[in-house]
This record gives C-alpha cells, sequence and structure tokens, in this order.
C-alpha cells in the first residue's frame, strides 16, 4: 500500500494573520479555491499534514488553523474569549486576510461543531461544510452541562470534568507528552480499550482520566515524531486555552438560543470512524441529517477506524473529501 504524504515544512507556508483573537496562525499549501481546515481537541495545524498537500495537488488552497487557545495563535485571556461566537468570528477573519470572499470549510472533533456553526451563522462566507467524527447536532435543547452531570452514574463524564478550571490542566501538565500519548491511544481503533475494559471517557471518584488510558504503546498512525510536535506545541502553550472549548458549552447554548434546532442548509459531507464512540453516542444526530443537513451530499462510516479519522486513514479520507469537493 503506498505510504500518504507527509506536508513536510518546504511544502507549507506558515503565517500569523490579525483576528479578533489577536493572531491566527495558518499553515497553507496550494492555489485555487479555499478549504479551511479546522482542528479539534487536542491537536493543531499539524493534525491536517496528510490532507495538506493532497488538497494542493487536487487543486485547492488548503490552509490548516490553529484555533485560538492552540499553537502559534493568540491565547486571549478570560474562559469567555473562547466561546463559539468568538472561534466564527477568528474563521471569517482569517478568509477576509486570505484575500478570499467565500471558503470551504471543514473540521475534526470540535473542529467538526466549529465549522458547523460558522456555516450556519455565516452562509454568506463558509459555502458547504465538511464534519469529520462529530455529527452536527442543531443548537438547543437541555442545558449542556447539566446533560453531562447525568451521565456516567457515580463515574464523572470527562467532560464535566474538563469544564472546572485547573482540574484537568492539574492532571496534564506533570507529563503533557505521556498524557498526549494515552488520550490519543484511547480512541484510536488500533489501541483502544477492548469490550468490557472501563471506559476512557470517564473519571472514577477522586481520580484521573489517565488510570484509563492505555499505556506504552502508539497507535499506527502517531510516531514518536509526531508525537513531539504535539507535545512540543502543548509543553509551550500548556493546555487552559484549549481546554476552555469545554468551559463555553452553557455559554454557546446561550448564546445560540435564537437558533435552536436550525438546520445547515450548505453542501456538506460527514466522515466518521465505526470504532468512534462519537459516531455511536450520537447515531441519532446522524440519523436526522435529512432535517438537520438537507445539503448533504457525501456520508460514509469508515469500518475499524478510530477518532482521529484524518490521520488513521490519510488516503480514504483525502479521496473522499476531494471528491466531495470536486463535485460542489
Amino acid at each position: 500500500m503506498p505510504q500518504p504524504v507527509h506536508a513536510t515544512s518546504t511544502d507549507v507556508t506558515h503565517r500569523l494573520v490579525p483576528a479578533p483573537a489577536g493572531r491566527i496562525h495558518v499553515a497553507e499549501q496550494g492555489t485555487g479555491p479555499l478549504v479551511l481546515l479546522v482542528h479539534g481537541f487536542p491537536e493543531c495545524w499539524y493534525s491536517w499534514r496528510h490532507q495538506l498537500p493532497a488538497l494542493a495537488a487536487a487543486g485547492y488552497r488548503a490552509v490548516a488553523v490553529d484555533v485560538r487557545g492552540y499553537g502559534r495563535s493568540s491565547r486571549p485571556e478570560g474562559v469567555e474569549s473562547y466561546r463559539m461566537l468568538e472561534l466564527v468570528e477568528d474563521n471569517v477573519a482569517v478568509v477576509e486576510a486570505l484575500g478570499e470572499r467565500d471558503a470551504v470549510i471543514v473540521g475534526h472533533d470540535w473542529g467538526a461543531t466549529i465549522a458547523a456553526t460558522s456555516a450556519l451563522l455565516r452562509p454568506d462566507v463558509f459555502r458547504a461544510v465538511g464534519l469529520l467524527s462529530v455529527p452536527y447536532t442543531p443548537p438547543g435543547g437541555p442545558k449542556p452541562s447539566e446533560v453531562f452531570a447525568g451521565m456516567g452514574g457515580p463515574e464523572e463524564f470527562y467532560v464535566s470534568y474538563f469544564q472546572e478550571p485547573g482540574r484537568a490542566e492539574a492532571e496534564i501538565e506533570p507529563d503533557v507528552r505521556g498524557w498526549l500519548a494515552g488520550f490519543y491511544a484511547a480512541l484510536s481503533a488500533d489501541t483502544m480499550p477492548g469490550p468490557g475494559a472501563p471506559d476512557p471517557h470517564f473519571v472514577t471518584p477522586g481520580g484521573t482520566l489517565r488510570e484509563r488510558f492505555p499505556a506504552d504503546r502508539l497507535p499506527a498512525w502517531l510516531d514518536e515524531s509526531d508525537l513531539d510536535v504535539y507535545a512540543g506545541e502543548f509543553e509551550r502553550t500548556g493546555l487552559t486555552g484549549a481546554l476552555n472549548r469545554y468551559r463555553n458549552m452553557d455559554r454557546d447554548w446561550a448564546d445560540l438560543a435564537g437558533h435552536g434546532g436550525a438546520p445547515v442548509t450548505q453542501p456538506s459531507l460527514f466522515l466518521g470512524g465505526a470504532l468512534d464512540p462519537s459516531t455511536t453516542w450520537l447515531a441519532d444526530a446522524i440519523a436526522a441529517y435529512p432535517t438537520t443537513l438537507p445539503g448533504l451530499t457525501s456520508s460514509h462510516l469508515l469500518d475499524g477506524c478510530g477518532h482521529w479519522l484524518q490521520q488513521e486513514r490519510p488516503q480514504e479520507t483525502n479521496r473522499l473529501l476531494t471528491e466531495w469537493l470536486d463535485a460542489l
């Protein structure tokens, strides 16, 4: 099987562009229609290293951002600076700073939610949207913190654990590299805990998430040099900016109340991993796509794939992504 092409530093142009966050770091490759790539937690622009050259070769201007709080982008003070409305404004500012009027936006994990909300709020800028791993769920419904607090019985759902400022940081900061390696392994198809093993999405009373992570093994998609990139970024920046996304879910719920139940109507793509809890827990959201994503033109669950879709299955992701883009 041919190996996926890595984006090397000589192929990719890095720069900082002005945005409401202060600055947003972008990694860019290729020319043509703009495709904006938005990563999730705990990642950075490097999560799209396999997509940048593939999209460039297919005739697109591929631009991967560091979301505010991550990498070389600004890290504003204050938890409320990481609410969804501000992240949407950052994306609009990036498109404008690149001299473009519109873009296709593609996101993974939290980036999928950021991409979907960007498309919902600014259809004038984002003409199509691709969602990887996390399905679209329209704004509305019960208050998120109350939903998460009711999950897990005596154990605590990881989102609730992340929502308390400083708490997850205290677990992660002593060994950022080791924690990241375990987190990536816990959600990868080839290293995730087997059926019947304790679920790594939940924390025991007084415990830590890391207690349930696989130890001493990396997933096949992540080699030591890749881990060096992620660990190096988070050892420099800390995790607070990244975790602040989770700490704004109730604010987002209030901010977007006027859009309750709203569909995203632009042409859309969904790619999920069949072994990813994001797709099994949110199966009802996928089933609702005829109503919530009426412009959906491509939807695929990749067998035997976990959460880190575009890194676990780069060639398949690149093929499906470029086929969808070419058909727009």
